[in-house]
């Protein structure tokens, strides 16, 4: 388990660098839903650790509410291309 949350975590640390020197919008676009998706992981991972049911209720508000984030992020890029 420590070697998955360690994984996750660096994850994390290669997207954050990938949203600081990413050369294009769509490259910052896709780190950030690995934010949501390695966020979603970790609270399952830890849902499964501390035998707690309500993370996993809690990560799945954070997948759906990731969903609704890109589709705005992508629209909001959308939207400044034409400006």
């Amino acid at each position: 388990m420590i070697l998955l949350a360690s994984l996750l975590l660096l994850s994390i640390a290669v997207g954050l660098w990938r949203v600081l020197h990413g050369p294009t919008r769509a490259d910052r676009l896709l780190a950030v839903q690995l934010f949501s998706t390695t966020g979603t992981a970790i609270l399952l991972l830890l849902a499964h650790g501390q035998g707690q049911p309500a993370l996993i209720e809690a990560a799945l508000v954070m997948a759906l509410l990731a969903a609704v984030v890109s589709a705005g992020l992508v629209q909001l890029l959308r939207r400044r291309e034409y400006e």
